[in-house]
């Protein structure tokens, strides 16, 4: 990738993104498990929308992996994670699974306000949809300038939290979803899921599963989204 000062405007933009919404996810899980009883990520600081305590917790997965696969590919993915005391998961597995449905509400919550965003500008004539969609233009300004800045945040902030809301909601570990869905299974189901999903060999392969997975249903996911937010418009597959 050629680093042109707009790449360079358009990483910055992607890691503003990336890092709010990956710190709002884990903030989320933390509060959720301190109202639940379990004060283990609020004593380690994670209780707070600043940005520190989860880069300190996951430098990698929040500065390095970001960084590069924008560079290789031009857009972010990461990680980050919030501790948690797993015999309190133990003891309360409906506690553990509200913890773990926190995160991706946070996502769809930034999405939410980013759709909000989108349509007040589109309906004070300053943004408009765009003849084409993608994770960078979703919305695009009518005149040059300063809504051009905030046109790519607002996408980047919709496509991306609808990404991570959805990717973490797959039923496989490690990923929140193998929690969430133990709140429909009984509470003896539900510790037998997740004795089996602190096997760290499942959770690689509940990775690669993951990933095969959301390339096949996020894209109509995706168009949903769209055609919710510009009813008046239709993006069609392709």
């Amino acid at each position: 990738m050629d680093l042109t000062p707009q790449m360079l405007a358009l990483g910055m933009v992607w890691y503003i993104a990336f890092l709010f919404s990956t710190t709002c996810h884990e903030g989320a899980h933390a509060l959720a498990a301190k109202l639940g009883g379990d004060p283990t990520a609020a004593l380690a600081g994670q209780v707070t929308l600043n940005p520190i305590p989860h880069v300190r917790r996951e430098p990698i997965g929040m500065v390095a992996a970001p960084v590069i696969s924008f560079l290789w590919g031009g857009w972010m993915i990461g990680w980050a994670s919030a501790p948690y005391d797993p015999l309190w998961q133990q003891r309360y597995p409906r506690r553990a699974a509200l913890m773990a449905l926190a995160g991706p509400l946070a996502n769809f919550t930034l999405m939410l306000l980013a759709a909000a965003g989108i349509r007040a500008g589109v309906a004070a004539g300053a943004l408009r949809p765009p003849e084409a969609v993608s994770f960078t233009q979703i919305t695009e300004a009518v005149e040059p300038g300063v809504f051009e800045f905030l046109a790519t945040l607002l996408s980047v902030m919709f496509a991306l939290n609808l990404l991570l809301g959805t990717f973490n909601l797959l039923p496989v570990p490690p990923l929140d979803g193998h929690s969430v869905v133990t709140l429909l299974l009984p509470e003896r189901a539900a510790l037998r899921v997740l004795e089996f999903a602190q096997n760290s060999s499942f959770a690689l392969v509940g990775l690669i599963v993951a990933w095969q997975l959301f390339g096949k249903i996020f894209w109509p996911i995706f168009l949903l989204a769209l055609a919710y937010l510009y009813p008046e418009v239709s993006y069609g597959p392709g």
